[in-house]
């Protein structure tokens, strides 16, 4: 491709930087040295990114069985790299040795991964986990795709969901829950969506039927998906509510309670041990970074899926967004306008 893969001089950016494990007070906006790009990948101006449960998840180390789990993000007394931050979009500023996918100068988006570093105002990414982004999605819509929306096709795989199928969406109002439902009903499906205060908003994206389980708790009956986003329920719940013939797909991110040892992990690891001896299945899908991205784009291109986005927020205010994401229930995305 056309453009110049010179690497620019060594400067100072802007990032949200975290030195150890703790809540989003341990989060400093500071300046640290320009990242460089190396074989492979780009070096990408953000113009925004956005926030995902697994950034609490990283910051706090939590749950503690993660930091075992998952060596290679998870050092002794902080995560290995200094900045949280999945979700990408931008403009490429430089190309490291055999990066040829993307041209400088060309506008992309992706999930960078648990390497992190989406808050700052450069980020080097492997170009195999960017695409380009579509020229009628601004940069916000863009940052609003990548973990969640691909999360959302994952599960919905993962429980078999066509055209016709019965799925209840336990956790429909937020990042995942928004894309999961739009892409269901895209898909034929019948949703019932469990939320708390959002029937509108799940209504206007594709839901046949909404439940507010501060009211009423879920919903009695069976389906032949039920996919759960909070992991606040016990599993012989959900199981009462999947068709024998059905697929239960956990995916719960949960809230912070300040620490603990295996958190969500602990519904997760229950299901898979129950759908090795019983019927309904039970699926634990595990996301990779880049995963089906490519389709989830071209079908937010078309319009057939859009991001939700609750509220924007600047770099500085990364932290308290944080905080918000952790501790109560957003609706749809927040995202970090950077450039």
């Amino acid at each position: 491709m056309s453009g110049s893969s010179a690497l620019p001089s060594v400067g100072a950016m802007k990032a949200i930087r975290q030195d150890r494990y703790g809540g989003p007070e341990v989060l400093v906006l500071d300046e640290l040295p320009d990242p460089v790009p190396g074989p492979g990948e780009v070096l990408v101006r953000v113009r925004a990114a956005s926030v995902n449960a697994a950034d609490w998840h990283v910051m706090r180390g939590d749950p503690r069985i993660a930091r075992i789990a998952s060596p290679g993000v998870f050092g002794r007394r902080g995560p290995k790299a200094p900045v949280r931050g999945h979700d990408v979009a931008g403009v490429v500023e430089a190309r490291g040795t055999g990066a040829t996918r993307f041209a400088v100068g060309e506008e992309v988006l992706g999930d960078v991964g648990d390497r992190g570093g989406a808050f700052a105002e450069l980020v080097s990414v492997p170009e195999r986990l960017l695409v380009q982004k579509p020229a009628n999605l601004d940069f916000d819509e863009a940052a609003a795709l990548p973990l969640a929306g691909t999360t959302a096709m994952l599960l919905l795989d993962a429980g078999g969901v066509t055209a016709g199928s019965s799925v209840l969406l336990v956790g429909a109002s937020g990042g995942v829950g928004t894309f999961a439902l739009q892409l269901a009903h895209a898909r034929g499906a019948e949703v019932t969506a469990v939320c708390t205060g959002n029937s509108a908003q799940a209504r206007a994206l594709g839901a046949a039927h909404v439940v507010d389980y501060t009211r009423t708790g879920l919903p009695d009956g069976r389906h032949d998906a039920v996919l759960d986003l909070t992991g606040r329920y016990r599993l012989r719940e959900l199981l009462r509510r999947t068709d024998p013939d059905g697929v239960l797909v956990l995916s719960g991110g949960g809230n912070s309670e300040g620490g603990s040892l295996v958190g969500p992990m602990g519904l997760m690891i229950a299901g898979s041990l129950a759908g090795l001896r019983r019927r309904p299945r039970v699926a634990v899908p595990l996301a990779r970074p880049g995963q089906g991205l490519a389709e989830l784009v071209a079908m937010a291109g078309a319009g057939t899926v859009r991001a939700v986005i609750e509220r924007r927020v600047c770099l500085a205010e990364v932290p308290d967004a944080i905080r918000r994401m952790e501790r109560e229930h957003t609706r749809g995305k927040i995202v970090v306008e950077v450039g």
